[in-house]
């Protein structure tokens, strides 16, 4: 009977570190690695470094949100309107320019890995052991790579059931749907998520007539309910059907259009049918067997508050270690597992409060607690707001739509959550993000009233909140 060998740990490797993925984590641990002196290889599947985020994901989708949302405002303005024409795009015109921004990128990014003197190979990386990759390129052909070290920052893809046909041309997830290429007239939106929600407010600021379906019984349950209430009654405003508590039992591709069956019974047709219901850790290509390491359900890895992996040598950081599944923060994660990977232990940790930002149209982002949070845990806390329609920066650009609340404790008057609901949300947020973060007392509401603002600016809207706020305190 013979007995199988381990493999032997090579005496001396290529690179001090190997890191599997180039987008936000593993940009930001190999470029961390790279500043420290140490010898860093990265290896990317696809042409060109960016990953997911600025290929498929976060810059794509959100460039042709800023097109679209730039159309319904010259169309919605009193300026253009003497002509009596409405203008349109195609789907082609607002890719044109989202793929020049990806382009813009691309070139960024790959300068850092350059003037870092970082190495780059492109292939599929697969585990031989714990310290070994192997690489391999388009035509077939294979590099063997050591490292002491190694991250897996492969980030994540949309989830597609088995049981719905992909390869059909009218059926799309959220990475092929930037490969549409013609204009349908209706499209049915399943998976009213973060990602459906952002599809959504797109296509319809096209024109296009849009069914979302969602299978919870609300719009983006995370979010305080006041906020999720008024994306709702904004999308039905503007001719969204919303489909709550509903489920697919199959999709039927024909020559010309889409048809959804519902386990209620409904059946939806629509030109074509954009599938955003969940996303899927990329682990299977990993050959994780030969190093014992397990992926869970959902292709996510387990780590510690290090970003260490069950496997001593080996981090993961980014999507593929799930929440919050952010580019801002996988950035992070990686300098925080380049230092763990340097000192034995990191030091840093994301914010407790990390900002969510939604780029529906217009944009949702808040930080902090919830007003349902704050209910349940009995925290005596007050609401300050300030509409959007009363601020004159906002009357200037008509970007009246929204408001600011800001929740704040009644007895000490520390900043608790900031939610916010209309265009530039996700940058207005960070001025109560960054005053949440003050220590020594110096998180109050009373800060937004004793501060002079620029005017007319949309930041004003924290002084018009909290002196809301403040005077419903007796």
């Amino acid at each position: 009977m013979t007995t199988k060998k381990e493999p032997k740990t090579p005496t001396s490797f290529l690179y001090d570190a190997i890191v599997i993925g180039t987008g936000p984590g593993g940009e930001g641990v190999s470029m961390q690695l790279a500043k420290a002196g140490k010898k860093v290889a990265v290896v990317e599947r696809y042409e060109a470094v960016g990953g997911g985020c600025t290929h498929w994901g976060t810059i794509p989708s959100k460039a042709l949100r800023h097109s679209v949302s730039r159309l319904i405002e010259y169309n919605s303005s009193s300026l253009f309107a003497d002509n009596h024409l409405s203008r349109s795009l195609t789907f082609a015109d607002i890719m044109h320019h989202a793929s020049g921004v990806v382009k813009s990128q691309t070139r960024l990014r790959s300068s850092f890995y350059d003037r870092n003197r970082v190495t780059l190979f492109h292939g599929e990386a697969s585990f031989v052991d714990k310290h070994t990759l192997a690489i391999t390129r388009a035509d077939g052909s294979k590099d063997i790579v050591t490292a002491a070290q190694i991250v897996i920052a492969t980030g994540s893809r949309p989830y597609c059931p088995s049981d719905i046909d992909f390869d059909h041309p009218r059926i799309y997830n959220s990475d092929t749907i930037l490969s549409l290429d013609h204009d349908p007239k209706s499209i049915i939106v399943y998976g009213a998520g973060v990602i459906g929600s952002e599809y959504a407010c797109i296509f319809r600021g096209m024109g296009v007539k849009v069914d979302l379906v969602n299978m919870r019984d609300r719009l983006l349950s995370f979010l305080d309910a006041e906020i999720s209430d008024a994306l709702s009654y904004h999308l039905w405003n503007n001719g969204v059907l919303i489909r709550h508590n509903e489920s697919y039992t199959s999709v039927e591709g024909t020559d010309d259009a889409v048809i959804l069956n519902l386990e209620s019974g409904k059946r939806m047709k629509a030109d074509c049918l954009l599938f955003a219901n969940g996303r899927t850790g990329n682990t299977d290509s990993l050959n994780l067997d030969a190093i014992g390491l397990k992926a869970d359900k959902r292709g996510q890895l387990r780590v510690d508050s290090n970003y260490q992996t069950e496997i001593e040598n080996i981090y993961a950081v980014g999507d593929v270690i799930g929440y919050p599944s952010l580019a801002s923060a996988a950035y992070n994660q990686g300098r925080f597992a380049a230092e763990a990977m340097l000192k034995g232990q990191t030091h840093s940790s994301l914010v407790e409060d990390i900002p969510t930002g939604i780029y529906t149209i217009p944009e949702i982002s808040s930080v902090g607690k919830t007003e349902q949070e704050l209910t349940a845990a009995k925290i005596p806390y007050e609401v300050g707001r300030a509409q959007f329609k009363h601020l004159a920066r906002a009357q200037i650009a008509s970007t009246q739509t929204g408001s600011l609340k800001i929740l704040f404790h009644r007895e000490t008057k520390e900043i608790l959550g900031i939610h916010c609901f209309g265009e530039r949300s996700s940058e207005i947020v960070h001025i109560g993000q960054a005053i949440m973060q003050q220590k020594d007392g110096g998180n109050t509401i009373e800060y937004f009233v004793n501060t002079t603002f620029n005017y007319p600016t949309m930041a004003e809207a924290y002084r018009v909140a909290a002196i809301n706020g403040l005077n419903r305190i007796f």
